[in-house]
């Protein structure tokens, strides 16, 4: 199902940005972020994130991303946002001329935690596939959308019901970047079933 600009609303609106039927853009603020506590106790909750509900338990959702990023920090990407202590992000985070970090953050009962990898810092572009199985959760990425390649998978503790998922971009420190959304997508759940080990019998 393509997604229409009807489909969405601002948990956090930022002050410079375009929404269009098949293109967003977001201009971010200096000193915009999403953590919480873990390794050095800061806390930073004001993001712009723009999201739709769904109380679908099976799916997946696509976007395109591309970025202007050249400081560190900066980020863009999927996030599903349910309140400031309990939330999920997949982005590029920008760190030098030379690498950037593309990781995921799981943020369960007020502490978040930061997966990455080492990218190439010429990359501007990437592809994301959020998908959901009843209150398990996994982001892919991909450079072509096509080949998609597992971040995480993870569970969300205050995710079992109705959710809100959709797109964010920030600038942590005293910068600003524009961060385009395309190709936005839902479709059916792409995460298939395990087909190994079978589930204990309770």
């Amino acid at each position: 199902m393509k997604i229409t600009k009807n489909n969405w609303t601002w948990t956090r609106q930022p002050k410079d940005y375009t929404i269009g039927e098949d293109k967003i853009e977001i201009i971010t603020s200096p000193h915009t972020d999403l953590w919480q506590r873990t390794y050095y106790h800061f806390r930073n909750d004001n993001a712009p994130v723009l999201q739709m509900k769904t109380s679908e338990k099976y799916f997946s959702f696509i976007v395109k991303t591309e970025f202007e990023s050249k400081h560190r920090f900066d980020q863009c990407g999927v996030v599903m946002y349910l309140d400031s202590e309990n939330w999920l992000k997949g982005s590029i985070e920008y760190e030098n001329e030379e690498f950037q970090h593309l990781g995921s953050v799981a943020t369960n009962m007020g502490y978040s935690d930061w997966a990455t990898t080492a990218i190439s810092a010429d990359i501007e572009s990437m592809w994301y596939r959020f998908s959901r199985r009843e209150d398990d959760y996994c982001i892919e990425c991909s450079e072509d959308g096509i080949h998609y390649s597992q971040m995480r998978i993870c569970h969300m503790w205050k995710a079992d019901q109705e959710i809100q998922f959709g797109i964010y971009a920030c600038s942590p420190e005293d910068s600003s970047f524009k961060a385009t959304f395309t190709h936005m997508e839902l479709t059916d759940c792409q995460w298939l079933a395990h087909d190994g080990q079978a589930p204990d019998e309770e």
